[in-house]
């Protein structure tokens, strides 16, 4: 586990190919994430910050939630509570809504509603510090849109919508991929999404999770997983 700062009340835990956020405030901290592998994220927090620290899933797929045992209650879109309790979770979820603000303590984070990739997919976003907490639906990597809760064209309108606004912030630091990317790839992901939708673009098949066959379409700048 490697703990980067990205600023003096920011931390990135990379968990190899998964990675969640500590943001601090001046009253209490918030995990964005709590990991896969990882069991003590709440333990890793209270190493580094003395605030009390309270959990956010941006989604409730399994690489995702870790950790979350450790907390009797978390804030999550209940459209993910399916996914979740599916998945053995357990704890109180408080709801967040598209727009819902939480406040740490001078610091003010909007509640982004991102559906596509899941039903309740969020982005966090830290308004003062102009930084997206993407979760993954927009990175550098490969997102995965196989399964039944995926869903393309939800995915478009979510980052139509996220474009809308975007000179309201600067920097997108995603679940997964590089630790920090440009906003620039959120048109790049949008037209890459549509020429799938037009069967415009050429995938290829691949396997994951040992033998369930998907498509991939490599775009270079990002790729998507999906089903055949």
């Amino acid at each position: 586990m490697e703990i980067i700062q990205l600023n003096e009340h920011t931390w990135s835990f990379e968990e190899g190919t998964v990675r969640f956020f500590l943001l601090e405030g001046m009253e209490r901290a918030l995990l964005i994430d709590s990991g896969m592998m990882t069991k003590n994220a709440k333990d890793l927090a209270e190493k580094i910050t003395k605030l009390p620290v309270s959990l956010l899933n941006t989604h409730a797929d399994i690489d995702h939630i870790g950790s979350n045992s450790q907390f009797e209650e978390f804030y999550m879109n209940p459209s993910e509570c399916p996914n979740y309790f599916h998945h053995g979770g357990s704890g109180r979820v408080i709801p967040v809504w598209d727009g819902d603000t939480i406040d740490l303590g001078g610091r003010p984070l909007k509640i982004i509603a991102m559906p596509g990739h899941t039903p309740g997919s969020i982005a966090v976003f830290d308004i003062d510090s102009w930084m997206i907490f993407s979760g993954d639906p927009i990175q550098d990597g490969r997102i995965f849109m196989f399964g039944d809760q995926r869903e393309m064209h939800a995915y478009i309108m979510s980052l139509e919508r996220l474009w809308d606004m975007s000179d309201e912030f600067e920097k997108i630091y995603p679940s997964h991929g590089s630790l920090d990317i440009s906003k620039e790839i959120i048109p790049k992901l949008i037209d890459a999404a549509k020429d799938i939708l037009a069967g415009k673009a050429e995938g290829k098949p691949e396997k994951v999770f040992g033998n369930r066959e998907v498509v991939l379409y490599d775009f270079g700048f990002a790729g998507f997983l999906c089903d055949k």
